[in-house]
Formats: structure tokens, C-alpha cells, sequence
């Protein structure tokens, strides 16, 4: 993305007062902003000792995908317009919430902001709900590169003992469930040993979509929903979708060994059909078990 600079119509000596104290509030509100947020929890890499506190202006700049001189003018009030675009990317770039998102398109006179693209509730269609349907006994579900649950089978809602598809559209994620939802939780056998997974799945996952505000608010959902996690991310790994065996401790039956099998619905950006199926008889008993009282 190229940011042109567009000179103000008014001379810098006849600039309206209102237009002046607008840059200035403008600029001292990035500044603000980008002091206050912590550079290693967001995952930027320092080069050096930094003098101030918070992000540097080219860590914004980067992030915005906009040249540094550009941004610094912008930031010392200067004279300048910015399209809508653009501030979208800074705003995204400095975890700024929508309430804050708007101040920085009034200020810089872009009146109302374009709506923030929100959480939508995807659905199923009914040929990918009749395959789920058909997998029971085996769990099953399709889930998006962010690990919203898009529809699951009968059979995955016994394996993690509770209605998936009757939480609240904004809470049917599976990272999401697991870092927060003790029943959830307490069925992964492995749990701790899966947050480095997760956390480095993400991120290899979120590196085609860094400009794009959801992402952003979901990664702030899963650090303020665990310290651990964001700690872990830090780390800065990153990790590809295999398939892999996981175990889960079902009441009554116990700890089953399951073999997690990844499907795609297109070659690209499209939904991950998770199937999990049993490695050992026993594994295929436990699941028969799970599915007798369901269709007593």
C-alpha cells in the first residue's frame, strides 16, 4: 500500500482553528496510543534498547503497511489528509476498539468510519451438514481458520458433553472453549501440552490476514481469556495442520485415545472438517457407548 500525501487546501498560517486543533488532537492521540501498548505481548521483535515506552513509529508504520516519515507526520500534527483506508490500517495497527477507531476518523475529518467488520455467524450448508450427520458415531465438525465452529455432529457434542451449536454464535470457538470452559477443558486430556499447538497454529494461520481487524480482536480474546496462552505466543513459533491423535477423559468410560483426521472443503480458504475416529477397539467401544444414551 502506497500512502500519498495530499497538501492541505489552506495555507499552515490561515488553517481553520478547528482543522488545526483537530491534526494536533489527532496526532496526540496516536501518540498516546501507540505509548501505551506493550510491544512484547503483541509480538514485535525489538532491535535494540527502546528510549520510550510502547510501540516505536516504524512498528506502527510496518504494521499499517505505511511509510514511517508519513506516519510521523501524520503523528506531529502536520498538515496532511489520510484516506479512510488508511487510518482503518493504523487504527487496526494500534488494537484500537471501535469507540476509538471512530474518534480517529473524526479527528481526521473522515466523518463516520465504514462498519468494522464483525463477527457473522457462518452456517452449514445442507450437503456439509448431512456428511457431518452421516460421520456419527464419529465426532465431527467443520471450523474455520480461526477456530469458529461453523456445525458439528451429535456425536462431537457427547465427546465434549455439552450442545456446541447452543452457545452464543461469538463463544462457538474452539480455542475459545478450551481456554475458558471448564467441561471443555476437563475432557482434553492433554490440555496444557496443546496451548503451544494452538497458539502457534494461529499465527501461522493469521499471517494472510494480519490487516484484517477480526483477527486482531480474536488473538485479544484469547490473551485476555489466558495469561499462559499469551505468553506462549511470544514465542513466536509457528505450526502446520497435522493430523494427530488426542486424548479425551470421558465420564464413565475414561481416557480414549482418538485419531483427529483434517479435511478441507476447497484447496484454499476454505473450512477444515475435523473427523475424530478411533485408533484400537477400545477407542471404537467408547465411542459406541457415548451414542447409546443419545438413542435410547
Amino acid at each position: 500500500m502506497v500512502a500519498y500525501l495530499t497538501p492541505s487546501p489552506y495555507p499552515d498560517d490561515v488553517l481553520p482553528d478547528d482543522e488545526a486543533s483537530r491534526r494536533l488532537a489527532l496526532g496526540a492521540f496516536l501518540r498516546a496510543r501507540r505509548e501505551s501498548l506493550d510491544p512484547v505481548r503483541l509480538g514485535v521483535i525489538s532491535s535494540g534498547r527502546r528510549r520510550t515506552p510502547g510501540l516505536r513509529r516504524d512498528d506502527v508504520a510496518q504494521m499499517a503497511d505505511i511509510s514511517v516519515t508519513w506516519y510521523t507526520r501524520l503523528e506531529q500534527g502536520q498538515p496532511i489528509r489520510v484516506s479512510p483506508k488508511v487510518m482503518s490500517g493504523i487504527a487496526s495497527a494500534l488494537q484500537c476498539s471501535d469507540t476509538e477507531t471512530q474518534h480517529l476518523f473524526t479527528l481526521a475529518g473522515l466523518g463516520q468510519m465504514s462498519p468494522r467488520q464483525q463477527y457473522s455467524c457462518q452456517q452449514a450448508t445442507f450437503a456439509m451438514q448431512s456428511i457431518l450427520d452421516h460421520l456419527d458415531p464419529l465426532p465431527a465438525l467443520l471450523q474455520t481458520a480461526r477456530f469458529d465452529i461453523v456445525a458439528c455432529n451429535r456425536a462431537y457434542d457427547r465427546l465434549l458433553g455439552l450442545s456446541v451449536m447452543s452457545l452464543p454464535p461469538e463463544e462457538r470457538n474452539c480455542l475459545l472453549q478450551a481456554l475458558t470452559n471448564p467441561v471443555w477443558r476437563a475432557r482434553l486430556v492433554d490440555w496444557s501440552q496443546m496451548i503451544p499447538q494452538w497458539a502457534a497454529l494461529y499465527r501461522t494461520a493469521m499471517a494472510e490476514h494480519l490487516d484484517e481487524p477480526v483477527w486482531q480482536q480474536q488473538l485479544q480474546r484469547y490473551f485476555d481469556a489466558s495469561p499462559e496462552f499469551q505468553q506462549i505466543w511470544q514465542r513466536q513459533e509457528v505450526l502446520g495442520f497435522e493430523n494427530r491423535i488426542k486424548r479425551f477423559d470421558l465420564p464413565g468410560i475414561g481416557i480414549v485415545a482418538l485419531q483427529q483426521t483434517n479435511w478441507w472443503s476447497a484447496p484454499r480458504n476454505g473450512n477444515r472438517m475435523l473427523v475424530y475416529s478411533p485408533v484400537d477397539a477400545a477407542g471404537e467401544l467408547a465411542l459406541q457407548q457415548l451414542a447409546r444414551p443419545s438413542d435410547d
